[in-house]
């Protein structure tokens, strides 16, 4: 093996010499292993066996491809994953040798990943976000965060399913399918919706087809698969983690983020994800700034917090009122102190999403594909549009294109429109919106629902989201996680914890704090429907 290849498959770049160690378990986390064995175990349970010489990357990774096949590809059919990594164990073989040499790089090392198919991997991988248009290109470098896993000795294992282009492509879509990669079913309940963008990432952590997952968001696409699927999602702030890399849709919004199962493997990810890069100018602002998150990992993270409930955004389901009612008491047994507020002027910067997303998707996409993927069949929003018409029965056989092709009518970014729209984005979400009301009450987070459970499938009519609050925090570019709350008719929800800029790491121990009194998440057992009578987001 040349240098160049060792280097690219993330096998010696960041090695760190020195003895082996054990990753100190963090404060009040249970040691047993649940009943779905060290498929479904953390990092730390996973790296205490290592160490012990009990477990092997190369054995870990072997069990979740078999895993894969059997839960992915047959049996339930998830079709959460879009692509396996043929150098996987080839990748986990080296870890181990690392390892046997006393090299260990981290907490991640050998540790099995996914990653989201819009994040581009210079390896034998394709990196098309679910568009045939791209099917068969390969990029032609990682993304910074790739390259920042496969440095602290992640095994990426492969890659997920996804909406196609991160539900950036009609107005009717369909959470989950993609051209090139079908429909993600939900391990709660295969007849309903993971959500998306990031729906095989949520679904395949749910269902342990690896130990962590990337997703990636511009408005939800973390938080609301993670909350449907019962897992934990990070969306960190703007400027944490590069963007560079990553198929977009909007740079004022667009970040890469954990999911995992719990809250301490979310963090350990994000740890390894974040980081200044020269190609990503927003990561400048985030030098220094991001917070020590495994130091977040500890006990009484909630006592004296003053936590905001936007309840501007309850009232959409009894039931999941109900049940985040429930989640507001363990947050106040926990010693914090509650506020009811509402998150202000939200209706003030809807429309003008949109706008900027538009704008920003059109000339973002261009540029992705000019560095990343100059050999592609496409070159810009144009050639998307006129290939999709040309294969339209692969790629809009349920639902058209109507926001690629208002986002190619749009202008540059250099428009008037735009900028206005921009502003006015920045003003009300952080300014008069996040900033204010958190100033005013003198809070350190606000919680809502994340959103409603998982509506069933509807290929007629597209998605039915049943509420969300991922707006506030996805358009200021502020941090926003979801931890499992508990279930309606046994689908689950999650409780969001959104804060200012830059304050990952208290929001992460408010989360761990919550998380480790309550312990909701059950795994799924895959049927096929469940009843509840009258059926969510059809009423």
């Amino acid at each position: 093996m040349d240098r160049r290849e060792f280097v690219r498959m993330g096998v010696a770049a960041g090695a760190v010499a020195g003895g082996n160690r054990v990753l100190a378990a963090p404060a009040g986390a249970a040691s047993k292993l649940g009943p779905g064995g060290i498929l479904d175990a953390g990092v730390w349970e996973q790296q205490q066996m290592m160490e012990a010489g009990k477990l092997t990357s190369h054995s870990l990774t072997s069990q979740y491809l078999a895993r894969i096949k059997t839960i992915d590809k047959s049996g339930p059919r998830l079709n959460a994953i879009i692509e396996i990594n043929p150098e996987a164990l080839k990748i986990a073989l080296e870890m181990d040798r690392e390892r046997n040499l006393k090299r260990v790089r981290g907490p991640l090392h050998g540790i099995p990943v996914l990653l989201k198919d819009n994040i581009a991997t210079g390896d034998r991988m394709s990196t098309t976000a679910g568009s045939l248009a791209l099917n068969g290109v390969r990029a032609a470098r990682d993304a910074h965060v790739a390259a920042q896993l496969r440095a602290a000795g992640a095994v990426i294992i492969g890659k997920t399913n996804l909406s196609e282009w991160a539900n950036m492509r009609s107005t009717h879509s369909v959470s989950g399918w993609s051209g090139r990669g079908g429909l993600t079913l939900n391990p709660y309940s295969l007849d309903r919706n993971c959500s998306g963008s990031s729906s095989g990432s949520g679904a395949a952590i749910a269902a342990g087809l690896a130990t962590l997952a990337v997703g990636t968001e511009t408005d939800g696409s973390i938080v609301s698969p993670a909350s449907i699927c019962g897992v934990v999602g990070i969306k960190p702030t703007l400027g944490l983690v590069s963007r560079s890399g990553i198929i977009p849709i909007a740079h004022s919004q667009d970040t890469a983020g954990p999911m995992a199962r719990s809250v301490a493997d979310a963090a350990l990810m994000l740890a390894a994800m974040t980081g200044v890069d020269a190609s990503d100018p927003v990561t400048r602002e985030g030098a220094g700034k991001a917070g020590d998150y495994r130091a977040a990992l500890e006990k009484g993270g909630l006592q004296g917090k003053r936590i905001g409930v936007a309840r501007n955004f309850f009232g959409s389901n009894d039931e999941l009122d109900a049940v985040i009612e429930k989640a507001l008491l363990d947050l106040k047994a926990q010693g914090a102190i509650l506020v009811d507020t509402e998150v202000p002027n939200i209706s003030k910067y809807g429309d003008s999403e949109t706008e900027v997303l538009l704008y920003e998707f059109k000339a973002d996409l261009a540029a992705y594909l000019k560095e990343y993927a100059p050999h592609a069949p496409v070159a810009d929003m144009a050639d998307v549009i006129a290939f999709n018409q040309k294969h339209h029965q692969q790629e809009l056989p349920y639902f058209g294109q109507e926001y690629l092709e208002r986002a190619q009518a749009k202008g540059d970014l250099d428009t008037p429109a735009y900028r206005e729209a921009l502003a006015n984005n920045q003003r009300y979400s952080r300014a008069e919106g996040i900033d204010q009301i958190m100033r005013e009450h003198r809070l350190d987070a606000l919680v809502a629902p994340t959103g409603g459970p998982a509506w069933l499938t509807d290929f007629i009519n597209g998605d039915h989201f049943g509420g969300s609050f991922s707006s506030p925090a996805a358009v200021a570019g502020y941090p926003h996680i979801t931890v499992p709350a508990g279930y309606v008719h046994g689908l689950p929800v999650g409780l969001s914890f959104v804060g200012a800029a830059y304050s990952d790491a208290m929001l992460i121990r408010m989360a761990y704090s919550y998380e480790q009194a309550t312990l909701h998440r059950r795994a799924p057992q895959f049927p096929a429907s469940v009843n509840i009578g009258k059926a969510w987001g059809q009423v």
